[in-house]
């Protein structure tokens, strides 16, 4: 049985721990030998004492050579945000009632869009500024990286897949081609989940209950995810739609058991896996104090490894199966194979109809590689577009000018009933503009993480000198920050309009300054998927509104734990102006998603009423 995730963590750090101590206990037996008497009193109280006096001067030693080649640059240290009980506050914080990146905000308005914020004695410096944002993805990639303790939290979770890894691996080779074709068979599963998710809506709403939403489309992009990357589909649509809190069961219209079905049993898990990820995250290496006696990533690690592995071994035995057929016995492929399992393989055509995992065991058969690659892969892409849609029909519903004006261009471009192609969407200017504003209010991954691996300077907020950073230091930024801010979109940046895409405001904020809008990222390790998002999204969106005419909230049907809390609503606590308006309440794990589900009614399109828009 292995260890608690506290006892490894103390047992790491003993020797450290009881250094000093066994030093003084060390000096006070040489004093002893020399007939010097030290009251035992002293030398208790000098052993207690001696790890946290060395631990000070040991902080204070390394803030002066901060300060000393933050000047020797011409630079200053950079700002520090206020904190409580030495860096550990975040212990004592409560995450529930918090609105994502509201706090960083606060910080910002008293310190500028870049500041330190120490978390247990270690200094992390944020940043929302563009340049700074543009420096650590593009301009100096090299200069920064994941970082070996964004590994270690990342590990258990997303092991050396593409999003937890550093330095040149294959794994972007692998997956690269796969995602640069505009692929027909790819419109063939947006549809065909499209409509059973549509049809699934409808029938709920005809029995007098509100959709939750998140859930509808989380199952539509589990399905769609599935057959795109193991070529598999999950069918946890087949499961049907959870039923909202008042709703008391009986019968036929029981809520559907999805716990016991295994693709809800894995995404379930999954999420749970991505949450404690993110707890483990706010406290870096020190995460084991918070999971002592227990791995909180066992049990839903396992469930999903039970779920992926005899997928990824059926997928190995069938290109071994194909293999053996077309290559003689003894005869030598053109793939050279590596110590870590993995081949060297040019990039090769991907098949229409082919999944991901069918073209990646042409690269590797290990199952760990295959096995992180597609749980990276699913983070990106099924909870990244999820996200998105379940966000865009939250504002349509706040915004009902909005989603006329987006009905109206479908029906116009498309019709009623027509299934959109990629033509379609490049001709869709509005539909694009709705989904960027959706992802500039509310992008899907609000946070991120780099570690500088070599000193550099950071630009000042308010055009001072530059900021020195130094050489491992953690530099997380937030995007959701950057993406609200009033100087960089102007005065009405924290309102919902679309056309900020369309008319001169583009021209004036986001063409001369393109990273201040980073949904997908930048640079080297720019999303890969981003296209497949915009057409998935886009699909369904364009499905859902041929059909229905109109969306509202069902604030009764939400959850009553998951409503916003009362304080949001009061102008001394929300002095960012993010929370007052909100109806539902914005959660992060890795990824946004609105706590309790998205609860809305639809309303279907009248008879004709398309047909009559269309003309």
């Amino acid at each position: 049985m292995p260890l608690s995730p506290g006892l490894v963590y103390l047992a790491l750090r003993l020797p450290r721990l009881l250094a000093p101590p066994l030093i003084v206990y060390s000096l006070k037996l040489v004093a002893d030998s020399f007939t010097f008497a030290i009251p035992t009193w002293v030398t208790v109280a000098a052993c207690l004492l001696s790890g946290p006096a060395l631990l000070t001067v040991s902080v204070l030693y390394n803030d002066h050579v901060v300060r000393r080649e933050a000047a020797a640059r011409g630079a200053i240290v950079c700002p520090s945000a206020p904190n409580m009980r030495g860096g550990l506050g975040i212990l004592f914080t409560n995450f529930d009632n918090m609105y994502p990146g509201e706090p960083i905000v606060q910080t910002c308005e008293l310190l500028g869009h870049t500041f330190r914020w120490r978390v247990f004695l270690q200094d992390r410096i944020f940043t929302a500024e563009p340049d700074n944002i543009k420096a650590i993805l593009a301009t100096e990639f090299n200069g920064f990286e994941k970082g070996a303790e964004f590994r270690d939290v990342m590990e258990p979770l997303l092991g050396t897949g593409v999003f937890a890894a550093d330095g040149d691996m294959f794994h972007r080779q692998m997956t690269r081609p796969f995602f640069h074709r505009e692929r027909i068979s790819d419109f063939d599963l947006f549809d065909t989940h499209a409509e059973h998710a549509i049809a699934l809506c409808k029938a709920r709403l005809r029995e007098g209950h509100a959709v939750d939403f998140q859930d509808m489309v989380a199952r539509f992009t589990m399905d769609t995810a599935s057959a795109f990357l193991f070529g598999r589909d999950v069918r946890s649509l087949a499961e049907g739609l959870p039923y909202p809190h008042t709703h008391t069961p009986s019968g036929s219209s029981a809520a559907p058991a999805h716990a016991a079905d295994p693709a809800s049993a894995f995404a379930a898990a999954f999420q749970e896996a991505q949450t404690v990820t993110a707890q483990r995250m706010r406290l870096g290496p020190h995460w084991p104090l918070a999971e002592f006696w227990v791995d909180k990533l066992a049990r839903p690690m396992g469930v999903v490894r039970a779920f992926l592995d005899p997928i990824l071994a059926e997928a190995v035995e069938r290109k071994r199966r194909a293999s053996a057929s077309t290559v003689p016995a003894g005869v030598a492929t053109q793939n050279e194979k590596l110590t870590d399992g993995a081949m060297h393989v040019p990039d090769r055509e991907v098949q229409e109809g082919e999944s991901l995992l069918d073209h990646m065991v042409n690269y590797t058969e290990d199952h760990t590689i295959l096995r992180d690659e597609i749980l990276n892969i699913t983070a990106a892409g099924r909870d990244t577009t999820a996200c998105l849609l379940t966000f865009t029909v939250y504002m349509l519903a706040e915004h009902p000018p909005v989603l006329e004006k987006l009905r109206s261009e479908i029906l116009r471009l498309v019709g009623p009933e027509r299934r959109p192609t990629y033509d379609d969407f490049r001709e869709m200017k509005y539909l694009r503009a709705v989904l960027n504003e959706t992802l500039r209010l509310y992008c899907p991954v609000p946070f991120n993480m780099r570690n500088a691996c070599q000193p550099t300077l950071f630009r000042s907020s308010n055009g001072g000198p530059p900021i020195y950073v130094p050489a491992g230091t953690r530099t997380p930024f937030a995007t959701i920050v950057m993406h609200r801010r009033k100087d960089l979109w102007g005065p009405d940046a924290l309102k919902f309009d679309p056309d900020r895409f369309l008319d001169e405001r583009l021209h004036k904020y986001l063409t001369p300054n393109p990273f201040i809008f980073l949904p997908f990222n930048a640079g080297p390790r720019i999303c890969l998927g981003q296209q497949f998002a915009y057409h998935e999204a886009s699909f369904f969106l364009v499905r859902l509104l041929q059909t229905f005419s109109g969306v509202t909230l069902d604030t009764v049907a939400q959850p009553p734990h998951a409503r916003p809390p009362p304080e949001w609503k009061m102008p001394d606590n929300d002095k960012s102006g993010w929370l007052a308006h909100e109806k539902v309440r914005p959660r992060s794990h890795l990824t946004m998603y609105v706590k309790g589900g998205l609860w809305v009614r639809l309303q279907e399109a009248p008879a004709g009423e398309a047909e009559v828009q269309s003309v």
